[in-house]
Parts: structure tokens; sequence; C-alpha cells
């Protein structure tokens, strides 16, 4: 056992060079495409042709102290395969090979998640043993054995057959509110209500869902997930299994299963499908039960890759010469939902090295960045923007995100540390660039502290990508380019493109999403009319006369190069004589 302790700690790396399979030169070269692409570096040594699939398998088990298994030779038995149905395996990406006395050998695609052998001895009632085996292999046997995924309604149909009658008590009890803790623990911890919880999120996982939301009304319970911004609804459970799952959710989130008349808020860490998943959970009371919303914190779907944003090569730029700029305030603009937190964190991440000092606070944290000092505020327990933004001063930054500048005192504060030498990243909830300077006046900041510290602000949106599989050139009627104010004289010579919808993009035309941008930085002449409590529209044709694309054109640029819809950007923007450009 300490062998193995020992091994464990070693690198992989290292494990790699005593089997003298690598040399450390090619150790160095796949360290650096890892700090630049991401990825583990046992699979980049097999990309590099380094290594095989086979030698990283038994590598890996040298490291973890487990057994490798060769699956290609190995054939399963049908009892074996039986033990773990199709839905645990594809949620924790598992295969059982074989019993050994009382335990269920297992292969794990991800060795280095033991806490994966923790659930499936709970979901399975038995003792149960890892194992490490090629990753091809792995995934040959997983579409061998387990290619016909349970369905949602089936599991829906097992669990309502096994908690039925008291589930129905539970939901009868819900309304009286005389549920007892300890039904409730019990229900939330029983492995049908489990199962049934990690395939919905499995399937909205694979989805690349946002948001999933749990929703109980008077005779239905929904279960809904947004993709893209748009909403979709799954196979709706019974109603009375609503207090089983959400007592499920709040039990893994680690909040108070026993309180539904108060909001709650929790977080839970899951590794859905082999890949470590962040969901932050609201919990809502409502007339008929308490909604749950959990937002999906998938770093898979979210690049911090500032090359990776949409911007255009101007934009991208002027967006470089701000990050190298020595002090200043940067804000990015928008509604909820816009994209500005992922940009904020391509811009630190850009920024993110070992001779600088970044300090953010955020509400929440949504992704955790190696290398830079995060903190959440608090409102309840007194930590809010302002405050911590005043004892950040204190820490030596050289950069400050602080999440949002909702008030005076936080404006005023962000202003200061930009006067003192430092780079301060933030938002404003207005729709354009130009309205983000009336925003910040409104609140009370002096118009001579703003034209002293503000360097630039960001407008973003969001729009839904044409899916590439399907995308074909269409010609749009006249009501169409009406939604974007554009004539057909407008449009001759220019391609409009869609999404005819396939297999890929589940029939819907679109496949992801992209951010269009209006940078306003600041010169001279906006200043001079900041000073002089100019409208917004004088700062806004200003703002254009300098280079300034709006919204909306870049939105048309996204559109002509056959990125997006006109029905995306119409849906996004404003027209230039509505108020917003």
């Amino acid at each position: 056992m300490a062998q193995d302790s020992e091994q464990r700690k070693k690198l992989l790396g290292k494990i790699l060079k005593e089997m003298d399979l690598v040399t450390e030169s090619q150790i160095q070269e796949a360290l650096q495409i890892q700090k630049q692409e991401g990825g583990p570096i046992g699979s980049i040594l097999v990309d590099l042709n380094y290594i095989t699939s086979e030698e990283l398998g038994r590598a890996l088990a040298k490291q973890q102290g487990m057994e490798y298994v060769d699956l290609e030779v190995m054939e399963l038995p049908e009892d074996v395969v039986d033990e773990i149905s199709a839905s645990i395996a594809q949620v924790y990406r598992v295969i059982p090979v074989r019993y050994e006395n009382d335990a269920l050998v297992v292969v794990l695609e991800d060795p280095s998640n033991l806490k994966t052998l923790d659930d499936l001895r709970f979901l399975l009632g038995r003792e149960v043993k890892g194992a490490v085996a090629d990753q091809e292999a792995i995934q040959e046997k997983m579409q061998m054995h387990y290619s016909s995924e349970e369905e949602v309604d089936d599991v829906m149909q097992e669990l309502d057959e096994q908690l039925g009658d008291v589930g129905r008590e539970m939901y009868e009890r819900e309304e009286d509110e005389s549920l007892d803790l300890t039904s409730l623990q019990e229900m939330a911890n029983t492995a049908p209500v489990r199962k049934l919880l990690n395939l919905v999120l499995l399937q909205a996982i694979q989805d690349r869902a946002s948001d999933i939301h749990m929703e109980p009304f008077e005779d239905e319970f929904k279960i809904r997930y947004r993709v893209d911004g748009v909403l979709y609804e799954m196979v709706p459970p019974p109603r009375h299994l609503h207090v089983a799952m959400t007592s499920r959710i709040k039990v893994m989130a680690d909040l108070d299963i026993a309180e539904r008349r108060l909001p709650q808020d929790g977080r839970i860490e899951l590794n859905i499908g082999g890949t470590p998943v962040d969901l932050r959970v609201s919990c809502l009371p409502t007339v008929y039960g308490e909604s749950v919303v959990m937002r999906v914190l998938d770093r898979r779907r979210v690049s911090l890759d500032i090359d990776k944003l949409g911007l255009r090569p101007d934009d991208m730029e002027k967006m470089k010469s701000l990050l190298n700029k020595p002090h200043g305030i940067v804000l990015v603009t928008g509604p909820t939902g816009c994209g500005k937190t992922t940009t904020l964190y391509a811009a630190l991440n850009e920024l993110n090295d070992v001779g600088v000092k970044i300090l953010t606070a955020e509400d929440p944290v949504e992704y955790k960045i190696e290398g830079i000092m995060q903190t959440q505020v608090n409102p309840e327990i007194g930590v809010r923007f302002a405050n911590s933004l005043r004892h950040f001063l204190r820490q030596d930054p050289d950069i400050v995100l602080v999440g949002e500048i909702r008030d005076l005192e936080t404006a005023q504060i962000a202003v200061q540390a930009s006067l003192t030498g430092h780079m301060v990243f933030s938002t404003v909830h207005t729709n354009d660039a130009p309205t983000a300077i009336t925003r910040l006046v409104d609140l009370g900041l002096e118009p001579y502290l703003l034209t002293a510290t503000l360097e630039a602000i960001i407008a973003q949106r969001l729009v839904r990508r044409i899916c590439p599989n399907c995308r074909e050139e269409y010609e749009p009627t006249a009501d169409a380019l009406m939604q974007l104010d554009l004539t057909p004289e407008d449009a001759e010579g220019k391609k409009f493109y869609r999404g005819r919808g396939c297999d890929m993009c589940d029939n819907i035309g679109y496949r992801g999403r992209m951010g269009i941008f209006e940078m306003m930085m600041m010169n001279e002449e906006l200043r001079e009319l900041v000073l002089q409590d100019a409208s917004t529209q004088e700062i806004r044709e200003c703002a254009r006369k300098h280079g300034t694309r709006p919204l909306r054109e870049s939105g048309l640029l996204a559109i002509y190069d056959g990125l997006t819809t006109i029905e995306e950007v119409a849906a996004v923007t404003l027209s230039e004589s509505a108020g917003t450009m």
C-alpha cells in the first residue's frame, strides 16, 4: 500500500519517463501545448504519436495504483454488464468487467476521479473496485453494450413504481407542510431518484444546456432546459415526483431540505459523462412548491481564450490595446445572459501572468481560474462590491475585476482604484455603450472623474450560430429584410444563409452562439462631451464618427459572413432610430 501511495504522488510524465516511453524534451513539448490549448498531458502525448493509447492506459494504472485491463481481448459476461444500467454507465463513464470476491471491478474512463467509485458503491449497494483500460477500447465497449441509452420516461416509470405511493403521500403532505426531515432525506437518497436526476443532467449537458429548470404547477411537474438561449421541454415526470427530485438536488447542494418557505442558493460539483461540471442551484418557493433552476457551468463549452470571443480583427486590435494599458476602467455592458462575464474572464485570462496580481469580486464566482484571487460577495453578511473593492486596494493588486457597478459607492471606489494606478474591469446593465456613460452620471459619479479614468465601454449580445453541417444559402423576403430596416436594394449583392436542420443540430438549424460587439474607445472629443453633460445621442453620434461600430452593424457583418441569421440579429439589437445602434 505504501508503494501504491508513492506511485499516486508521481506526475504522469515522470511515470512515462520511468517506463522509457518518452523523453524529457517530448514532455516539455507536450507541456507547452497544454499551456496554450489545455487538455490532459497524456492525451497530448498520444496525439503527438509519442505514446500509444494502450501505453497511456498502463501509465495511468500505475499512477493510480489500479489494475490495467485489456478490454480488446475480454468478453464481458452478460450478468456483469447488467449490473450497471445504461444511464449509470453513460453518466459515470464506466464499464463493469468482472466480479472479484464480493466486489465489482469497473473500468473508469477517468481513473483520477475516485469519487465515481464512492457514488457507484452507494447506487449499487456493493463494493466497487476501479481499473484502467485503453481509451479507444472503452469507447468501443461502451458503444457495444450501452449504445441504447435508457429513455428518461423509462427511468421515470421505474421510479414511479418504486416510489409511487410514497411520492403521492409526500405530494399530499407537501401542501399542508407536514413533511418531516427523516422522510425527505430517505426519499432523496434512494437509488431511483439519484438515477433519474443523473439521467436528466446527462441529457441536458449532452444537449449543451446552460440552465435546467424544474418547475411545479398545479397538475404537472415540468423539466425544461435552455440551449443557446432558447428553452426546450423534456419528458415531464409525474407531478408527485417533484418533492423527491427537489429534495435530492437540495441534498447535493448542501441546502436545508426542511426549509421550503425561503429562497435558497447553493452549488453542486459533479462529474457528468467524464467531465467536471459545476451546477449553480437556485430554489424559489412558489404556490405549487419549490421551483429549482440549475445553471450549468461547463468549462468545455466556455472558451476563456480572447481569440475565440468572436471579435472582428479591428475590434481585436482595440481589445489588445486596452489590455496593455497600465491603468483605467474598462466596462462591459449588456443585459443578463449576454456573455459579459465570459468576455471579462477571457480578458483576465489573457493578462494572467506570474508577474501580475489579479483580484476579483464576483456575484457569484462562476469559473475558477488558476492564478487569480477570486472572492464572492455576500450582502447578507455585509460583503458587497464596494467594501470588497476597498479591501482589494490593500492587497497590492495590479488588476481588479468588480462584478458589477450597481451604486455610487462602488463606482467611486472603482475610480479611486484607477486613479491610484490600477486597471479596473467591471460591468453595467445598459443597452449599448453610450448609455453606460449616462447611467454612471445618473448614479452620481462626477463627469470629470469619469473622463479621467474611463478607457472604453464594450457592449455585446449573443446570437445563435448557423449549424455548419446544414447551412444553406437563401433569398430573404422583403418582410425579413425589414426586420433590420434593410431594403432589397441594400441587400443586393449580399449573401444570406440559414440552417436547414439536421441531426447534428437536432433539426433546429443553429448550433452554438457567438458574440457581436460595439467597442467605444474614449478619446478627447468624447471626454469633452461628457464634461459638457451632452446627451446620449450626441455621444453616440461622436463615437460612430470616430469608428465605433454599432451592435446592429456588427450583427449585419456576421450575417454577411454566413455565421448567423437575420432573425437572430433582429431579436437582440434595436435600430439606431429606436435608441440604440
